[in-house]
């Protein structure tokens, strides 16, 4: 085990590297928006995450480790929202630090794996610092993905339209027709009844997939197939922005406010894309649509989104579920019955964000495999479009 988990954090931390060896210089600082994070402070901020909550730890305890911790002003910078820990640069702001350069951060980055290999040969099996040293890599894979949707954002405002490269775009694209067929029926439907969700234990998970949980669920239908490109347009031909009556009152004022009249990169008849702008294939599944978006639309089709009980309980039997892009769903980001987060300041992982935000099921073409699980919910405020976001659409049983 011990090789192994060396092995994978080698992996994981580098994969990171190679996501950002396509930037220029410029671009490593790029923020286009305060949601957003520029690429080196995703390096630095996940390099702080094992710093913080296993390195120094160790340190503080005696553990001789060749190792010396960042500046405690780095710690300033790159907390992203960890109360306990202290007080931290405002997120909008990050974009303007300059300073420390990046070759600084990947030399932090190189001393801390260092000291964190020399760690892992040391933890004996069962040692409950091992649950950390696999939360610090499951929370990279998160910033990996996070990394990715900033870029794709802080790209889009470029009047260049510049091209991160011919990937994930080439592999979305390949995914979301391979098989692709509806002639099955547009809709899967179950009984309901009394059934059992979340994570069952005996295998990583983040602490908002648990406690697995029973809840009751009336008949229902789920559709196969995630809403196309072409039926997103036909609710906008329909005049779906021009219509309050679609739209939650918050959503309306949001998006008259910002001005939207289509999904978030439409540009004219393409769309833009990590690969810079491409075509706008009628066929594919339409993407980056807020919470009130979607909602808008299943409105207008005259259904609405699935609960993520119901996504979970049919996740095994949908095509397109894992992999090409999150699902909204219908249900708040709220904890299960029992849930407890976990002591200190890893406690504010989730739990501190259980307000005010829509759970998204599955996965996208930028998340980690191991990370598109039936359990997994992500979670983003309603205005959000930012992420490779699609819909699919549920209905009661007749």
């Amino acid at each position: 085990m011990g090789e192994e988990l060396r092995a994978r954090y080698t992996q994981v931390r580098q994969h990171s590297l190679a996501l950002v060896a396509p930037l220029q210089p410029e671009d490593v600082c790029l923020q286009g928006m305060a949601d957003a994070s520029p690429p080196k402070w995703h390096l630095g901020h996940t390099t702080w995450f094992f710093e913080q909550f296993l390195l120094r730890p160790q340190l503080e305890r005696g553990l001789h480790l060749a190792y010396d911790p960042a500046p405690a002003t780095w710690s300033f910078l790159f907390n992203s929202y960890y109360d306990a820990v202290g007080a931290r640069h405002p997120r909008p702001q990050r974009g303007l630090l300059s300073r420390p350069s990046l070759e600084e951060v990947l030399g932090w980055r190189q001393r801390l794996d260092g000291a964190m290999q020399a760690l892992l040969g040391q933890l004996e099996p069962g040692d409950p610092q091992l649950e950390l040293v696999e939360l610090g890599l499951q929370h990279e894979q998160q910033h990996q993905e996070l990394l990715l949707m900033d870029l794709l954002d802080g790209f889009s405002r470029n009047p260049l339209e510049p091209a991160y490269g011919p990937e994930p775009e080439a592999t979305y694209r390949a995914r979301a027709t391979d098989g692709q067929s509806r002639s099955e029926g547009p809709w899967l439907e179950h009984e309901g009844g009394l059934v059992e969700i979340g994570h069952p234990g005996g295998a990583f998970h983040f602490d908002n997939e648990a406690p697995r949980h029973r809840q009751w669920l009336d008949p229902f239908a789920i559709s196969r197939q995630l809403v196309s490109n072409r039926e997103f347009a036909a609710f906008i031909a329909d005049g779906g922005y021009r219509r309050p009556e679609l739209w939650m009152s918050e959503g309306w004022a949001i998006q008259q406010a910002r001005g939207w009249q289509a999904p978030r990169y439409w540009r004219d008849d393409g769309e833009f894309t990590l690969a810079g702008r491409q075509p706008r294939l009628a066929e594919l599944p339409v993407r980056h649509l807020s919470w009130f978006e979607a909602d808008a639309y299943a409105r207008w089709a005259g259904v609405r989104l699935p609960s993520e009980a119901e996504w979970e309980l049919m996740g095994p039997q949908l095509p397109q579920a894992f992999g090409l892009l999150w699902q909204w769903t219908s249900s708040p980001y709220r904890p299960y019955p029992g849930f407890a987060p976990a002591a200190g300041a890893v406690g504010e992982y989730n739990g501190k964000f259980m307000s005010s935000q829509m759970v998204l099921r599955g996965s996208s073409v930028l998340t980690p495999a191991e990370h598109g699980r039936l359990t997994y919910r992500n979670f983003f405020p309603p205005a959000s479009r930012w992420m490779a976001a699609g819909l699919r659409l549920a209905r009661d049983a007749a």
